[in-house]
């Protein structure tokens, strides 16, 4: 979902599958009770305190910027979330997996759950919410889910088959457990395959990004 226009509320919104079934029903279950706010498109080093036009104009550039429209790639769109934090915090939330890369041999499994650093005053590092996980290419995993948390959404998710030519697949929890494929067709003449794990919390909107490499074992 984008602003089409940043001088009047015109809002452009591209469904998801759920989404447009739920609005076919025509049965009031189509109701949005969540959204995120993100500025991806926003270049805030051209914010300009110098302008000689003064305080009025040191966001003007910013302000003219052109909008984003909508498009529904999660591993694209949303990088960057509006989120609320507690006052007085000083430091943003950082997210550590344990892992700076991932390599798995064929068939091996690994279960990683992250934490939450300069959260919540340091006194937690866990988020209640979970964690969203992205695996950006599905197709090298056996396996790829979820556990430890039991919202409708998180069930969903988890339960939620990529169909057609979707290769990732995204799934929430607090602990994420990858199975490296055991197919050798997928890698083709290769030896090695490669993609990306994005891990970003749910409360404190801290992201992530990791490299996941697969080793072909025959």
């Amino acid at each position: 979902m984008g602003y089409l226009d940043n001088s009047i509320i015109t809002v452009d919104a591209v469904l998801t599958k759920k989404g447009r079934e739920c609005l076919a029903k025509g049965d009031g279950s189509f109701n949005i009770v969540q959204f995120a706010l993100a500025d991806d498109e926003v270049d805030y080093t051209l914010y300009n305190p110098s302008h000689p036009g003064g305080s009025a104009y040191y966001g003007q550039a910013i302000e003219n910027m052109p909008l984003m429209e909508a498009f529904v790639d999660e591993n694209q769109c949303m990088k960057y979330k509006l989120v609320t934090l507690p006052r007085g915090t000083s430091k943003l939330p950082v997210l550590d997996l344990g892992y700076s890369s991932v390599v798995l041999k064929q068939g091996a499994t690994l279960a990683i759950t992250p934490q939450t650093l300069n959260y919540l005053g340091a006194t937690q590092i866990y988020e209640s919410s979970g964690y969203i996980a992205t695996i950006a290419d599905v197709r090298l995993m056996g396996t790829f889910t979820g556990v430890g948390i039991n919202t409708e959404e998180a069930r969903n998710l988890n339960q939620t088959e990529t169909i057609g030519t979707n290769v990732s697949k995204t799934v929430i929890g607090s602990t994420i457990n990858l199975t490296a494929t055991t197919v050798n067709s997928v890698f083709g003449g290769r030896n090695e395959l490669i993609t990306s794990l994005t891990v970003t919390g749910k409360d404190s909107g801290a992201r992530i990004t990791i490299p996941v490499k697969i080793i072909k074992s025959n």
